[in-house]
């Protein structure tokens, strides 16, 4: 039976890495939706105009919302990332420590007894 929660040994250095290359893309991607709308300034009229000036006031303000979200989400895998390497040397630690201490002589069975 395959594991429920296979942790590869780079899966989430890999995943923080696209999270923040998708972050600088999508920073890139809103401003050029910005430069492709400016030829339209002027063009609206009425609720279509005042929806474009908004879009168009608030555009750098959702950038930068977005960039922080994406950010934040960043810390959090790199965080982790950080946790399961702790944790796995931390158990790596405890099983050499107790195997060191263990008496695998006294396990064994005798034949004959």
């Amino acid at each position: 039976m395959p594991a429920r929660w296979n942790h590869g040994q780079h899966t989430l250095v890999n995943l923080a890495r696209g999270t923040q290359i998708s972050t600088h893309d999508l920073g890139t991607l809103i401003k050029q939706l910005i430069q492709a709308a400016e030829p339209l300034k002027g063009k609206f009229d009425g609720e279509g105009k005042k929806t474009f000036d908004r879009f168009k006031a608030h555009a750098d303000q959702i950038a930068t919302d977005l960039h922080a979200g994406l950010r934040s989400v960043n810390t959090g895998q790199v965080g982790m990332e950080r946790a399961f390497l702790t944790g796995d040397q931390a158990m790596a630690d405890d099983a050499q420590s107790k195997m060191s201490s263990a008496n695998f002589h006294a396990a064994k069975f005798r034949h004959g007894a």
